[in-house]
């Protein structure tokens, strides 16, 4: 008889809903990523796919009326238990943004900043080449790590973005639609980055971009506003990456996926 090896979970929900005060932006939301994966979170504006990887970090922690009930679970430790230090939660669960957000500081102190931050004492310049190998631009900036990281591309940007990331070492890397404001050369380059990232990291994407999330993830989530009308957005659907684009559960992913949506 073969064995079945149970994959392993990176972060888990079971449960969870968002409120900003009294209005449930996502509701309900139980799924089991799996380690080592790229997971691709896909649907239509306004149903909570932003809100729903904030989460993960307690981003939306920073917006006053913002809370979760439910539970998030790191290694079976809700995150958002009363002894959980939402800075710690921050170092392991790293993210990069939509635009490109390079610190006003050279391309060096860009990446060596989080990690003097979080006490780092090893070999900073080690450190440096590494993160900036991992994102697949040390070749491009070698030679002017003193320079303003502003004096790099859109796309040399936000790989600069995603060392800076690698460099506080995180077990998961959150990816709210990091190639949209790119041009498709640099977006296919940060593609190829997260093939590369998945053999260390766990990634989690949101993006609108159909044919992006069929490329890179492994499995994808579609979520949807709720069927009686509220604004409330859940995950209709949570399947390997080909099952939901080619033969989905439930009517409105197919046709989301197809582009019959709306």
């Amino acid at each position: 008889m073969e064995n079945i090896q149970t994959p392993e979970i990176a972060i888990e929900t079971k449960n969870l809903f968002i409120f900003y005060g009294s209005f449930a932006a996502v509701s309900e939301v139980n799924m089991k990523i799996e380690k080592q994966k790229v997971t691709a979170i896909i649907g239509p504006s306004g149903c909570g796919k932003s809100t729903l990887i904030r989460a993960f970090n307690r981003m939306n922690d920073f917006v006053p009326s913002s809370y979760v009930t439910g539970e998030i679970l790191l290694q079976g430790q809700n995150l958002y238990g009363r002894d959980i230090d939402p800075v710690e939660v921050r170092r392991k669960i790293g993210m990069v943004f939509q635009k490109p957000n390079p610190f006003p500081k050279s391309i060096y102190e860009n990446i060596a900043w989080g990690a003097n931050i979080n006490g780092f004492k090893g070999n900073m310049d080690e450190l440096v080449e590494q993160s900036l190998r991992g994102a697949a631009l040390w070749d491009e900036v070698k030679d002017k790590l003193k320079k303003s990281a502003y004096e790099l591309s859109g796309g040399q940007q936000q790989r600069l973005c995603i060392a800076r990331t690698i460099a506080i070492q995180p077990e998961i890397i959150l990816m709210d639609e990091p190639a949209s404001a790119l041009d498709p050369i640099s977006t296919l380059r940060i593609e190829e980055l997260m093939q590369e990232l998945k053999k260390n990291y766990t990634i989690i994407i949101v993006t609108h971009n159909m044919q992006q999330a069929a490329r890179v993830s492994d499995y994808t989530a579609m979520m949807m506003l709720e069927k009686d009308g509220s604004r409330s957005g859940t995950v209709i659907e949570f399947s390997e990456t080909k099952k939901i684009f080619t033969n989905p559960k439930d009517k409105r992913t197919e046709d989301y996926v197809t582009g019959r949506f709306g």
